[in-house]
């Protein structure tokens, strides 16, 4: 079930001051995602918990795969997947604690990690970023097109393509193997209402296909 969820568009979930998290998973969920990642880095307070258990029982009913990043902790007690960064606990760590049927994902950078990924109890990989991004303050080198076509042959799993990914060259990223394309920035229309998200939704999913 899940790994027919690995495809596609992969969503990513973040704080915006002019619609609540609740209200945007909503609107994915209803513009046809079937993975939401709920990305948050910063204090999980209890009102944090509460909106990721709210928006887990919506990815539910919607029959999507939630994923919770970094937090091995909130995604037990979340019954949610759990995707890790390089800084993060190992994926083989997390592993002994979430137990086989949770699904894990693993950010990659290069090529090396890609091969280091490979060799871990994952279920898929993400590399990146494909293209320069304003969503982290220090980020990685640009991977390009071509690397990931390149890297592509190196891994069997499932590939999420992530960083700067937007509509107008996200089928070319496709194009070059990727299996997924995450999306942060492009995801949301400014202005930003549950109609024109859900819209946007699924004019990406419509790409995406």
């Amino acid at each position: 079930m899940a790994a027919a969820k690995l495809r596609g568009l992969y969503p990513i979930l973040i704080d915006r001051k002019d619609l609540a998290a609740v209200d945007a998973a909503e609107a994915i969920l209803e513009g046809g995602a079937r993975i939401l990642q709920f990305r948050y880095k910063g204090f999980f307070s209890r009102e944090v918990f509460e909106h990721a258990g709210t928006i887990a029982e919506l990815c539910r009913a919607a029959d999507a795969l939630f994923v919770i990043n970094d937090r091995a902790d909130m995604a037990m007690l979340l019954d949610a997947a759990l995707h890790l960064g390089q800084e993060d606990l190992p994926p083989a760590e997390a592993r002994k604690i979430m137990g086989q049927e949770t699904v894990l994902g693993f950010s990659t950078h290069n090529e090396a990690q890609l091969r280091a990924g490979d060799r871990e109890p994952v279920d898929y990989l993400a590399i990146g970023p494909i293209f320069s991004t304003g969503s982290k303050h220090n980020p990685d080198p640009v991977v390009g097109v071509e690397e990931l076509r390149r890297l592509r042959p190196m891994t069997k799993k499932p590939l999420v393509a992530i960083g700067g990914l937007t509509r107008a060259n996200a089928r070319s990223v496709l194009d070059a193997g990727a299996d997924m394309v995450a999306v942060i920035a492009d995801l949301y229309p400014e202005p930003c209402t549950k109609a024109a998200l859900r819209a946007q939704t699924e004019e990406w999913i419509a790409i995406c296909k």
